[in-house]
């Protein structure tokens, strides 16, 4: 199969809600999407939406290489343009993701292949911190399907532990609680916290401390009072081994944009369950084709709920067909491929190539 033209797009897609993390709001995706081409008219699309902490890529860089890639790319036999991605998933592996997914997309691979209707449970992330806003909305949340709650904390650990225990009192059983601190922590504030925590419908804490200090992952893991979950220190399979060698987590959480595609993230879901760990699968800053892969791969591997809900954060839709919620939960249709909504990206378009040219 060899590969005849490749499209580039670059992205800035609005968020109807800002989406806050530790180290700041988010008001906006930058994505840049691959589209490739056969001679047969196939088509394969791949996904890199950027974000600082995740990976050392910004969309400048991966916009810049991922038109160095795509030049090197166009009318080259698959399995070559596969070599010439290897160099990169190290890297870059956000923007190699999008080229290598575009390519097993392409190529039909049968973790794209919907052959029976499934439904992928997902979470949903608490905006209020409020006691009153929060019952509100945790109850309407409740009222559409979803059984986990996904609360940010990373900011002040004494205000971030008396909004737990709101949360605590609104959920009152009715669901799961993920509490996720985005790195926001000092390695005392988070064992304080951690030690602090009440148990009561905590399924698990997220990522307290910067993602390469393994020995502040270790801390707290050692006083914590719920599960702990890593996340941005997780980028391959050397880091789940890691992992596990240290107890520093039982759940590890896994994102197709920083495993280099959809082989690869079904090998380090296996891997964390053969280290007796829990995975958890997706990508809360990902754009519908992201989540769209999260899914499909997260059908008959994962036991909790995905975390693949980006593709609910914009204010425009990319797809003619766009993916289906229903109940707390992604509805993947048999037969299901994205189709893209060239209207719609040409409104959140910054900049596009094409190669050959």
């Amino acid at each position: 199969m060899k590969i005849e033209h490749i499209k580039l797009h670059r992205l800035r897609v609005p968020l109807t809600t800002p989406y806050r993390l530790a180290f700041g709001d988010l008001h906006a995706f930058d994505t840049v999407l691959v589209e490739m081409r056969d001679a047969a008219g196939g088509s394969g699309l791949g996904e890199a939406t950027y974000l600082s902490g995740y990976s050392d890529e910004t969309v400048e860089d991966g916009w810049a290489r991922a038109q160095q890639i795509a030049a090197a790319c166009a009318g080259v036999e698959a399995a070559e343009v596969r070599a010439r991605l290897a160099p990169h998933l190290e890297s870059a592996p956000f923007t190699a993701t999008a080229f290598n997914t575009a390519l097993e997309m392409l190529g039909s691979d049968p973790l794209l292949v919907v052959r029976e209707t499934a439904r992928v449970p997902l979470l949903e992330l608490l905006h209020a911190t409020e006691s009153d806003a929060i019952e509100r909305e945790s109850a309407q949340l409740f009222e559409q399907g979803f059984t986990t709650l996904k609360v940010k904390v990373g900011f002040d650990p004494a205000r971030d532990a008396a909004l737990v225990k709101r949360v605590q009192r609104a959920v009152n059983g009715h669901g799961r609680i993920r509490i996720d601190a985005n790195q926001g922590y000092s390695r005392d504030d988070a064992c304080r916290f951690a030690a602090g925590l009440d148990p009561e419908g905590i399924e698990l804490f997220e990522q307290p401390c910067a993602a390469g200090d393994w020995e502040s992952a270790c801390a707290v893991a050692r006083v914590a009072a719920v599960p702990m979950m890593l996340d941005e220190s997780i980028f391959g399979l050397d880091d789940i081994r890691r992992a596990a060698e240290l107890k520093a987590a039982r759940y590890i959480k896994v994102k197709l944009m920083k495993l280099g595609g959809l082989k690869r993230l079904a090998d380090a879901i296996g891997l964390i369950r053969a280290c007796g760990m829990e995975p958890v699968l997706g990508n809360g800053v990902a754009c519908e084709i992201g989540c769209w892969m999260e899914a499909c791969v997260a059908r008959g591997r994962i036991a909790n709920a995905g975390e693949m809900n980006g593709f609910l954060k914009p204010a425009a839709q990319l797809l003619k067909n766009p993916l289906r919620l229903e109940r707390g939960a992604i509805v993947l249709e048999a037969g299901y491929r994205p189709a893209p909504d060239y209207d719609a990206m040409q409104r959140c378009t910054v900049a596009a190539a094409a190669f050959p040219q």
